[in-house]
């Protein structure tokens, strides 16, 4: 064989060699940009429609009281579900750092009961816990601090299904029973406006189905 046959065969054994690498390198980048714009921008938050959440949140908010059983000497003061700032997941966040996303919300629903004294909201929490245990809540922080001069009585529990979560609080310089009621961040429809949001104010129920 000559050399110029050889030198040709070389030449187009190398040219193979070549394609085969490119098409390995294409291949590879389309597989690897799903990863690696998941690493960008983080898991996903799912979908939330802030009406939905916002009954969910007063009908827990009616469950809480009702399992609270108090005389009806006391009354829960209105409350009005906010919505907070959510964050940017994954690499995304190192360069949005503090800066909240426009299309993610959380929401929560704060009231109260004043002028309780603290016999009976401890029993009223202890009632609550209880529901809440039956209900498959799990309690994720306990907050009874007792001091010289001042004492302080609460907890949180969560729902593993949605990760919303109760908080309960009293403390004896104000005796007064605090709720937050909230559900975890959700990316919300564009058209979603906060202000003068129709479904965000709460009052009370007369009766209530459950948590």
């Amino acid at each position: 064989m000559s050399k110029t046959r050889i030198r040709r065969a070389r030449s187009s054994e190398r040219s193979v060699r070549h394609a085969v690498a490119c098409l390995v390198v294409v291949a590879l980048s389309a597989a690897a940009m799903p990863v690696g714009n998941f690493v960008w921008n983080g898991a996903p938050y799912p979908s939330a429609d802030p009406d939905t959440v916002a009954q969910r949140l007063k009908d827990r908010s009616d469950g809480v009281f009702e399992g609270f059983a108090l005389p009806d000497k006391y009354a829960a003061s209105a409350g009005r579900v906010d919505s907070g700032a959510c964050h940017h997941r994954g690499l995304r966040s190192v360069a949005h750092v503090d800066e909240g996303r426009s299309d993610v919300r959380s929401f929560g629903l704060d009231w109260s009961v004043p002028d309780v004294p603290e016999d009976t909201a401890r029993d009223a929490q202890q009632r609550v816990r209880r529901w809440l245990v039956r209900q498959g809540w799990k309690r994720t922080h306990e907050d009874n601090v007792s001091g010289v001069t001042f004492r302080r009585l609460g907890f949180r529990f969560e729902d593993a299904e949605s990760g919303d979560q109760i908080d309960v609080q009293w403390n004896d310089s104000t005796t007064t029973l605090f709720i937050s009621v909230y559900a975890p961040c959700g990316q919300v429809p564009d058209e979603f406006v906060e202000y003068g949001w129709s479904e965000a104010d709460w009052h009370r129920k007369e009766s209530a189905a459950g948590i």
